[in-house]
């Protein structure tokens, strides 16, 4: 197995004291920096946007991971591309059919990012399947998008399966597996045994003193 990829998500740090926090994770030898946007609309939260993105993008030299949890990927696709982010990982469940799955693929790669697909926990594997070759990410959601602090959905493990079992069969490489959710050392390990390619984690890595030996438990 390769190494897998630690993307610590901002949503939760201090955002009192968030480039040093920032500062931290890097230093600890995380990979990617995770940014999740939540509109209001799509998901039951609000976090923050292009603004706060633009601000940090370049404080670091980790990959900036965004997924935007909102509900329209087209029209905001651009500005958060412009604004720093290397991947951007939109929702499935934003778009209106599998057309528009593909604009919005089409979009992210003119404007010189890597595109992303997200799940969330009760939407099928199998709707990612017709877009694999076109992605560079897709994001299971293993738990319900909105709030961090949440326990994982014990079922994730089957659809990370499912879907590394397909990519693999159908000669699929270039498309990274990131799972997001409830991830610590425990759940890490099952993730990793299923196939991801990238773990997302939260609250497990910002506000504790051993953070570099918290990433390398999830590795």
């Amino acid at each position: 197995m390769s190494r897998v990829i630690v993307a610590p998500s901002i949503l939760s740090a201090d955002f009192n004291h968030l480039l040093e926090d920032i500062k931290k994770v890097e230093e600890a030898g995380a990979d990617w920096l995770h940014f999740d946007v939540m509109d209001g609309h799509f998901v039951p939260n609000i976090s923050f946007g292009q603004p706060v993105l633009k601000c940090i993008a370049k404080s670091h030299h980790m990959v900036n991971d965004v997924h935007i949890m909102i509900s329209d990927p087209f029209k905001y696709a651009p500005e958060f591309i412009k604004a720093g982010a290397d991947y951007l990982t939109f929702h499935y469940e934003a778009c209106k059919n599998d057309k528009e799955v593909f604009q919005v693929i089409d979009l992210i790669h003119d404007y010189g990012a890597k595109a992303g697909l997200s799940i969330k926990p009760n939407t099928p594997i199998e709707k990612v399947f017709p877009f694999l070759y076109s992605l560079d990410l897709v994001l299971i959601m293993s738990v319900e998008p909105g709030f961090g602090g949440q326990k994982y959905i014990p079922e994730s493990f089957t659809k990370i399966f499912r879907l590394k079992e397909y990519m693999v069969s159908n000669d699929i490489k270039k498309c990274l597996i990131e799972v997001d959710g409830g991830i610590n050392d425990e759940t890490a390990k099952n993730a990793k045994l299923a196939g991801v390619d990238v773990l997302v984690a939260g609250s497990y890595l910002f506000g504790h003193d051993d953070i570099k030996e918290r990433i390398e438990k999830l590795r």
